[in-house]
């Protein structure tokens, strides 16, 4: 079948997914805290002798639980703006911290405990990504702001001069001259672009398998990966193609959210949903002997979806980023299965309905739990679908339209849920 998408945006899809789709070493909320602390003590061009971070509501929601890379288990965002001052590159954008060794990290905690660093709650209206760093010494100052997208600065400032000041680039998946998608352009592009165009998502793929297999060899978060793969877990649910899902798909969230030095392919400013918008679909894919063809198409799918159901949600919510994610797996599996575009929308409807409204309660080591109910629920939404089986128009938040149902799960997450996630933040910071 020939693509009936133009050369021309056929082209532009391509780079909005290679903008969206991007390496990432630890949770991308600490991590951009992170970059931008290193890009303002770059500024300064001295150590900081104090560094103030003001951050919106959801940014410091999802980074205070979560552990960071390459420090053996310290959480929260103290020891990564530490790391980030001391020894970040900002030029590596979200693997900012690569470099780090155990003497950085030390180093890091001896600074994290000097009380040079304060963080605190952006109080006047900001965006819902929105990160502040002020890196002070002697009489030298430096401010760094990125917003709306985790790499976005859009302010920086040396003892009053402004270095860069740019419009944020907009918070949907993408940006806001990113090309209009619907589920049938996402289809076709996936199921119909020349296949030499579509390899580039192997790459993630492969560094999202990678990061799977590496956490079955150490203890991470709540290991539940390399706990799926146990003798007694295998007795009561089999060595399976769903279990292998859940043992990879939650496996690399364990290292991930554990602060493992491993990096994985993001997806519209979160691992987690890059990882989960993969691996479903790369164990289906090789247990089920797909071609190569069929895997990366389904890849695309999977991955595609996910951009654009993100475009509309915006980057972070009260609405867990596994729903968005397992939506796009449950695409791309639907499509192995050898489902077409009917059996891809009836995979969609079935995933909304199913998993709308489940909160994000920031990232953490049990956000691997979530996974691995998001995935699950993927491969049920893809064996519902391949036998006609969805829900409809008239049941719950469900449209005919498969595009409208999707507009209606954003919403709820993206406006309805807003009080929620306000409540979310109390119960956190008050615990």
């Amino acid at each position: 079948m020939a693509c009936n998408i133009s050369p021309a945006e056929r082209s532009s899809i391509i780079a909005l997914m290679n903008r969206e789709i991007v390496p990432a070493i630890g949770c991308t909320e600490p991590i951009a805290v992170a970059l931008c602390t290193a890009r303002a003590a770059e500024v300064l061009g001295r150590r900081p002798e104090h560094i103030s971070v003001q951050l919106s509501a959801n940014m410091l929601k999802n980074a205070m639980g979560v552990g960071i890379p390459g420090t053996n288990g310290m959480i929260g965002l103290p020891i990564a703006i530490a790391l980030g001052a001391l020894f970040g590159k900002s030029s590596y954008g979200l693997e900012v911290l690569r470099d780090v060794t155990s003497a950085d990290v030390e180093e890091g905690r001896k600074y994290m405990e000097s009380n040079a660093i304060s963080v605190g709650l952006k109080k006047e209206s900001c965006d819902i990504l929105y990160i502040e760093v002020e890196a002070t010494a002697g009489n030298d100052r430096a401010v760094a702001i990125i917003e709306k997208n985790h790499t976005g600065f859009t302010h920086i400032e040396r003892n009053g001069e402004v270095l860069l000041s740019a419009n944020a680039a907009s918070g949907v998946a993408g940006g806001s001259d990113a090309p209009v998608l619907s589920m049938r352009k996402v289809f076709d592009f996936a199921t119909t672009a020349p296949i030499e165009e579509l390899t580039f998502i192997t790459k993630a793929a492969e560094m999202n398998k990678n990061a799977a297999e590496m956490s079955f060899k150490g203890d991470y978060g709540h290991s539940l990966g390399r706990m799926l793969r146990g003798n007694m877990e295998q007795h009561i649910i089999g060595d399976t193609i769903l279990s292998r899902i859940l043992s990879y798909t939650s496996g690399a969230c364990d290292a991930r959210m554990s602060g493992a030095m491993i990096p994985v392919m993001s997806n519209s400013g979160s691992g987690n949903q890059g990882i989960s918008s993969t691996l479903p679909v790369v164990v289906y894919a090789e247990q089920t002997g797909a071609t190569e063809e069929q895997r990366i198409r389904a890849l695309i799918l999977s991955s595609l979806t996910v951009i654009y159901i993100k475009q509309s949600l915006g980057r972070l919510s009260a609405l867990c980023g596994c729903v968005v994610a397992a939506t796009g797996s449950s695409c791309g599996i639907t499509y192995l299965m050898g489902g077409g575009y009917d059996e891809v929308t009836y995979a969609v409807k079935n995933m909304i309905a199913i998993l709308a409204g489940m909160i994000c309660d920031g990232a953490k080591p049990s956000c691997s739990l979530k996974v691995a109910s998001g995935v699950s629920t993927s491969v049920l939404a893809a064996m519902l679908a391949m036998e006609h089986k969805y829900v409809t128009g008239a049941e719950g938040i469900i449209d005919d339209d498969v595009d409208k149902s999707i507009l209606n799960l954003t919403s709820i997450g993206r406006v309805g849920m807003a009080e929620t996630d306000k409540m979310i933040l109390d119960i956190m910071t008050s615990k």
